[in-house]
């Protein structure tokens, strides 16, 4: 397969719409034209070099989604260093850990990362930087201070006019290099820093530019984690090195918060993780639908389209009104939200992928979608299940490919056991393969639980239904004893008060135990659900720390 270096999509793109904006801080004064972003790459490339970064070294980043983050992100790949990206939700020990792990010479970091790490607890910083702003916050020597101090006068020399679109050159001869380290933070504990080559994010924007390409005036906005790939990859460095106009949401994806900024910006694409599109459906559709006439009038022939047409606009517009896809990724989607959308012709997709492929492994457009699937393989990779009978009997995914990372930083015994002897990537997820190509996932091999005449228990496909019952926001599914229990998170909104009506909410809970039960096979009967207090401990994906309960 002939593939296109990322930067070589930037750097046309830089060219083409010089004047044009790049990105931009949905809620603070920071925005970019594509000749403002490719001026500050450069002065940038000034700092670095006056600091004796080197290509090859580590540069880490760690602070909250926002154009500055962007901006430093595309400094280092265009210089050849090495980012490392570090999620701010760790804790200052765990910043420091990582930074030392990584070897990194630079740190920069956001408001609230600033506030708590201490520099002198990594000892081979050269330099840390606040992000906001480009300001010195600790050098190593005085001569470090000096040497800052006079980046803009050598910027100047080195640029006396500033940059021209004919002057922007970005390397594209360094496919096998290493291009970032990816400290995960999974829902099956510790961190693991992902090493990722140009090649393996080449993969993934080179496929989303053929795929989906842009149209003028199209609209995105960063709302994930802009340190986890998904959003990295599909939020920002697809949309920069395609051309869309982009905007960072820099506050907490809240769904008030989010439906303000869909407003604002009119998004063409939405990525998302199925907790925030399950709460907006469940939310706003399915308490419309479920009413008993809605129910019947929901699958009358002749009526349902209308219906469902009507339905499919308002949430259409809740979305801003301009939107083309809705890709879903990052766990599984629940049924019934599903269903609901399938009905509709909803222009959703759910894709798979994980930090170890830069993230995209298997993906398919909406009109094609296979309902329930995960989509097929991209081009550049390959989805094998290790069964005896891979369309009927589940077996781990195992993938191959350009996207796959070249191994673990520093790890080579985790790396050793994620490969097969003939070189295909274990993922750790359980799946069939249809006939026509189309991936199945059951659930994870770590989550699986055994039944007991040795059966296969999958506590996500039971979660999935509990996660459908009313007065249930979020499930984890447990085995005691040789016998599984519910940990259950009850909605505690106004909603979910009137649908408790003053009832005592153990013994509604019972009442979704017996009920769910009736459609469960006798292995895998919940004895028991108990209600907790908090919301379940979540990674930035929004995956469940499953480990803390189990």
């Amino acid at each position: 397969m002939e593939l296109k270096h990322y930067l070589e999509y930037l750097q046309n793109t830089t060219k083409r719409k010089w004047s044009d904006l790049a990105m931009k801080d949905l809620d603070g004064n920071t925005s970019y034209t594509y000749g403002e972003l490719a001026n500050e790459i450069a002065r940038l490339h000034t700092t670095f070099r006056l600091l004796g970064i080197k290509p090859g070294d580590k540069i880490a980043l760690c602070g909250r989604n926002c154009a500055n983050w962007g901006v430093l992100f595309l400094a280092v790949e265009t210089y050849k260093a090495v980012a490392v990206r570090i999620l701010p939700d760790f804790t200052a020990e765990g910043v420091h850990g990582l930074v030392a792990h990584s070897e990194a010479k630079l740190l920069y970091v956001g408001p609230n990362v600033l506030k708590k790490v201490d520099a002198t607890q990594m000892p081979g910083l050269t330099a840390m930087i606040f992000m906001d702003d480009f300001s010195l916050k600790y050098a190593a020597s005085e001569e470090v201070e000096k040497v800052y101090a006079t980046i803009d006068e050598e910027f100047k020399k080195e640029w006396p006019n500033g940059l021209s679109a004919e002057e922007v050159v970005y390397p594209t001869d360094n496919h096998d290099d290493l291009a970032l380290i990816n400290y995960t933070s999974g829902s099956t504990g510790n961190p693991k820093g992902v090493m990722l080559t140009h090649k393996n994010l080449s993969g993934n924007i080179d496929f989303a530019c053929k795929k989906i390409p842009h149209q003028p005036g199209d609209k995105m906005m960063s709302m994930l984690p802009i340190a986890h790939m998904f959003g990295l990859a599909f939020e920002f460095l697809y949309q920069v090195c395609d051309g869309a106009e982009l905007y960072f949401l820099t506050k907490a994806p809240t769904p008030s918060t989010l439906m303000k900024a869909f407003a604002q910006v009119h998004p063409f694409m939405i990525l998302t993780v199925p907790l925030v599109i399950e709460k907006i459906i469940k939310g706003k559709v399915l308490p419309v639908i479920n009413k008993p006439l809605m129910k019947v009038l929901w699958k009358t022939p002749g009526i349902k389209n209308l219906l469902h047409k009507k339905v499919s606009g308002s949430l259409l517009q809740a979305f801003g009104g301009k939107l083309r896809y809705l890709i879903i990724g990052g766990a599984a989607l629940n049924e019934e939200v599903e269903s609901c959308m399938k009905d509709m012709h909803f222009m959703y997709c759910v894709g798979y992928g994980m930090t170890e492929c830069a993230p995209l492994i298997s993906y398919e457009d909406w009109k094609k979608y296979a309902y329930r699937s995960c989509g097929k393989a991209i081009p550049g990779m390959q989805i094998r299940i290790d069964s005896e009978d891979p369309q009927r009997k589940e077996g781990e995914v195992q993938v191959y490919g350009v996207n796959v990372m070249k191994g673990y930083y520093k790890n080579e015994q985790a790396t050793k056991e994620t490969f097969t002897e003939d070189g295909w990537m274990r993922t750790g997820d359980l799946g069939i393969l249809d006939k026509d190509g189309n991936l199945f996932l059951r659930g994870r091999s770590k989550n699986m639980l055994l039944g007991p005449s040795g059966q296969n228990i999958y506590p996500e496909e039971i979660e999935d239904k509990l996660n459908s019952l009313p007065l249930v926001l979020e499930t984890v599914v447990v085995q005691r004893d040789q016998k599984l229990v519910a940990l259950v998170y009850p909605d505690t909104t106004p909603t979910g008060q009137k649908i408790l009506a003053g009832r005592n909410i153990f013994e509604f809970m019972e009442e979704n135990r017996k009920e769910v039960n009736k459609i469960l096979p006798n292995y895998s009967q919940i004895v028991a659900i108990e209600v907790v207090e908090k919301e379940f401990e979540k990674t930035p994906k929004r995956s469940i720390k499953r480990f803390l309960y189990s």
